[in-house]
């Protein structure tokens, strides 16, 4: 019965929602491309293969700034997310100072689903990635197509929570790339999860249940751009009532740190119009797995998945003492995913911490670093200043 409940609530909503959708701020329906434009920038859309065939599609904003500066998003995330603010957003901040900006999208997300051999409708096999195969086949992928485009030998990088993640497992499994990146700026810098808070710690603990029953109904994308799930969860928090106040302060931000001056109720449209850009199961579990274990290591197939993987029956850990790249963290005190205790134990992991800084106030959250309305006079001086700094 709940079931067919269900059926007839999404027929209903997934046509209501495409009537909505027109009804939201033109920020919320316009793509990155176009955003670039309204804000001044034209924007290149560039496309590079990994080594093991997915195809991506990634962002140029031109500037007379180098080394290019190569942002990275987070999970089930995209480019959109560093440029849906606007005039205050960080690419748009970058762009008017005159860097040449380059911005990610990884395998799974609404411009990563693309493969040379494998349909993402189609193949379960597209989906057999987490964060490692993010690490270690997107960004390097990536990051050379951006250095021989642009003839510099190295890149600056910013990175938010699994953006950050991605590179250590980069930096930590393929070193040779630490030469490549002049600093790593980390926002939110996820490696370590032993400390995160509750709810997420109390789910954490469903997690791998969870997961086995998604993989055992042959669901292996998560959130994708066109589906019921991603149409419905858009419904529900697009409204003019109560969606603020349902997928917000009942939801949302107890997974991310309660931050509501930095995240008003009328730009919830904006990013329901791009938010969530889709990834794999196998992702999540990957980070589930890090919560569970308190330890910041590669993905743990079970015992005997393990030795075949590994030769080990427990995963290995990520080597942070390889990762000899200049990094600088950036953390916040009412951040529940990334907060202060994991990232000191992910400094005094790393050779080459050249810059920590807690944001000043006490409410900042773990999205505040990408979508805060203020970020321009808070964040932003911090960023600038390390930049400029290596670029004299």
């Amino acid at each position: 019965m709940t079931q067919i409940f269900f059926l007839i609530f999404v027929s209903i909503c997934l046509p209501t929602y495409s009537l909505l959708r027109n009804t939201l701020p033109e920020d919320g329906r316009l793509n990155f491309t176009a955003l670039g434009a309204k804000y001044g920038h034209p924007v290149e859309e560039h496309e590079v293969t990994t080594e093991d065939g997915y195809i991506l599609t990634f962002f140029h904003i031109k500037g007379k700034i180098k080394p290019p500066v190569f942002i990275i998003h987070g999970i089930a995330d995209t480019a959109d997310t560093f440029i849906i603010r606007g005039k205050t957003s960080l690419v748009i901040a970058l762009a008017d100072a005159g860097h040449d900006v380059w911005l990610a999208n990884y395998r799974g997300n609404k411009y990563g689903r693309r493969h040379l051999k494998l349909n993402p409708d189609k193949d379960l096999k597209f989906w057999d990635f987490s964060l490692h195969e993010v690490g270690y086949y997107d960004l390097p992928a990536m990051i050379d197509y951006i250095l021989q485009h642009t003839g510099e030998k190295k890149i600056q990088t910013i990175g938010h929570s699994q953006g950050v993640t991605t590179q250590f497992v980069l930096l930590s499994k393929r070193p040779e790339y630490n030469e490549k990146i002049e600093i790593m700026v980390g926002l939110a810098p996820v490696a370590f999860l032993s400390d995160v808070r509750f709810p997420v710690s109390l789910i954490a603990q469903f997690g791998p249940m969870l997961g086995e029953v998604f993989k055992a109904i042959g669901v292996e994308e998560t959130f994708p751009e066109k589906s019921s799930t991603t149409a419905l969860v858009r419904f529900i928090c697009s409204q003019d009532v109560f969606s603020y106040e349902m997928c917000f302060l009942l939801f949302g931000f107890h997974f991310v740190g309660f931050d509501t001056k930095r995240f008003e109720p009328s730009f919830l449209k904006v990013l329901m119009g791009h938010y969530p850009g889709g990834t794999s199961r196998k992702n999540f579990m990957h980070v589930n797995q890090l919560v569970l274990s308190k330890r910041f290591c590669e993905f743990d197939y079970g015992p005997k998945g393990n030795l075949e993987h590994y030769g080990y029956i427990v995963p290995p850990d990520y080597n942070l003492h390889k990762v000899t790249t200049k990094v600088a963290l950036f953390v916040g005190e009412n951040d529940v995913l990334c907060t202060i205790k994991d990232v000191d134990m992910l400094r005094t992991n790393l050779p080459n911490v050249v810059h920590y800084h807690v944001m000043e106030d006490k409410v900042w959250n773990h999205i505040d670093f990408t979508l805060g309305n203020d970020m321009n006079v808070t964040l932003f001086p911090h960023i600038f200043k390390l930049l400029n700094k290596l670029n004299k």
